[in-house]
């Protein structure tokens, strides 16, 4: 049975009403947000065939989440994808090394995302990013469930840390030990955001395809 988002929308925000004893306001979008419709289609995945294993030692590998800019085109606080990911590229451009991006398809979990990107990757590491924002740097020896950062509060990411993001992980690849990315921390954040998020989640996970594997992606910008 397919999932109808506005009723299970209605029942997290009931179970969410017991829990706090009030309906949890809807958090206001941040002032750089942008519109959905200027969101679409600002940015162009276009599938290249099989992501390989790379040689290259000066690149950075970003493994996507399977909705990212394609049925989703915003973060949970409204940042358009087109915004995210031209962050990330220019923070690894900015220590001068390249990006190269690959979609996963057989999770929207970003540990596995990052640790496929790392896998992946010429230097062995890679970034992975889910569509709601939530973001970590991981290394190819690393296991699954660890990793070198890790951004879990979507709803506290903003661009200009995206491009930390991207700039931290071209360090690691250059065999650096940077001070890790600063986070903000705001414990209001969780419940502020939580019924959103699962929605964003599920809405991620129903375009998971078990056994495919990642696809390379050329990226534009329009």
């Amino acid at each position: 049975m397919a999932i109808n988002e506005q009723m299970l929308k209605s029942i997290i925000e009931d179970v969410l009403k017991e829990m706090t004893g009030a309906a949890p306001a809807a958090p206001a979008a941040p002032a750089s947000a942008a519109p959905a419709a200027a969101a679409a289609g600002a940015v162009k995945l276009t599938p290249i065939g099989e992501a390989k294993q790379g040689m290259a030692s000066d690149e950075v590998v970003i493994g996507l989440a399977p909705a990212f800019a394609e049925s989703q085109h915003e973060t949970i606080i409204g940042l358009p994808h087109d915004k995210v990911l031209k962050e990330i590229i220019a923070g690894i451009e900015e220590e001068g090394l390249k990006a190269r991006v690959i979609k996963i398809y057989r999770s929207s979990d970003v540990a596995v995302c990052g640790h496929t990107a790392a896998k992946l990757s010429g230097s062995g590491i890679g970034i992975g990013l889910q569509s709601k924002g939530t973001s970590l740097i991981h290394q190819k020896d690393l296991p699954q469930l660890s990793n070198l950062e890790l951004f879990s509060q979507a709803p506290l990411i903003d661009l200009e840390t995206y491009r930390m993001i991207g700039k931290n992980a071209a360090k690691y690849a250059k065999g650096e030990s940077p001070a890790p990315v600063p986070v903000r921390n705001d414990q209001m954040a969780r419940p502020a955001y939580q019924a959103k998020a699962a929605l964003l989640h599920i809405k991620e996970t129903e375009h998971v395809e078990a056994g495919k594997k990642a696809v390379e992606q050329q990226v534009s910008f329009v």
